[in-house]
């Protein structure tokens, strides 16, 4: 899956799901603009692929702040004349009974997960309706397909990036600009790292594949959306996750 000469933004690419998309996308010949909040650990991604032998440039970008939005969008601009790609991994989310969710906590769940993500793609989808061609990526979650105790009002925003995904897939069609969304099931990331080890060990053990995913497992699917193997897909929902969910 080539995409030699395409210019592609990674949110989220610092680490993580994020870092792993970024890396394919090179590997797979792409110049890449990764956004993140964390400066040190953009920095580092990108210089990583930069001793590959890849173009890639980091952009600090706060997905939930509308300015920060519009300067990332203008200096990824700048770089390369334009974005073919995108790919809106940026997400955070912490398991805690839904009682004891406060207004800032669903806040920060919602603005980071569901407004971010529209936010991000309401920035970059323009030129790719002018030119008639492009690839939209987002990232949800499997919780927002069938529901995650300890996780409700994050399963509600993912459930929401589904549905966004869904509608701007069908809006954009007519553009040849397709949106296709991919559910990661539990995956070895950093946020995961700060999950007690025993619910570790339980979403191993339910899940029939008996591991949690690696985050280059779901770089793999979000690559092959980004690609031209893709072309006649969108508006489709793609779980990695071992099997854990087999929603229809």
């Amino acid at each position: 899956m080539k995409l030699d000469g395409k210019t592609a933004v990674v949110t989220g690419a610092a680490s993580g799901i994020g870092r792993a998309t970024a890396e394919a996308f090179a590997a797979a010949g792409a110049r890449v603009v990764l956004g993140d909040v964390n400066e040190q650990g953009g920095e580092a991604a990108a210089a990583a692929i930069r001793a590959r032998g890849a173009t890639a440039d980091f952009i600090r970008l706060d997905v939930t702040d509308p300015a920060a939005v519009e300067s990332f969008r203008a200096a990824a601009l700048a770089l390369h004349g334009g974005v073919e790609i995108l790919a809106s991994v940026a997400g955070w989310g912490r398991t805690k009974p839904f009682v004891q969710n406060t207004p800032e906590f669903w806040r920060k769940l919602i603005d980071l997960n569901l407004l971010g993500t529209i936010a991000v793609t309401r920035a970059f989808v323009e030129p790719m309706m002018q030119r008639q061609a492009g690839k939209i990526v987002t990232v949800a979650s499997d919780a927002g397909r069938v529901g995650s105790l300890g996780e409700t009002v994050y399963s509600g925003a993912k459930g929401g990036v589904i549905a966004f995904s869904k509608g701007l897939a069908r809006e954009m069609a007519r553009y040849n600009v397709t949106v296709n969304c991919v559910c990661p099931g539990p995956t070895d990331t950093p946020l995961m790292a700060a999950v007690p080890d025993k619910i570790k060990d339980a979403f191993a053990r339910v899940t029939p594949m008996r591991r949690m995913a690696k985050p280059s497992e779901i770089a793999d699917a979000i690559l092959f959306f980004a690609s031209r193997r893709s072309d006649f897909v969108t508006g489709q929902v793609l779980s990695v996750s071992g099997g854990l969910t087999m929603a229809g």
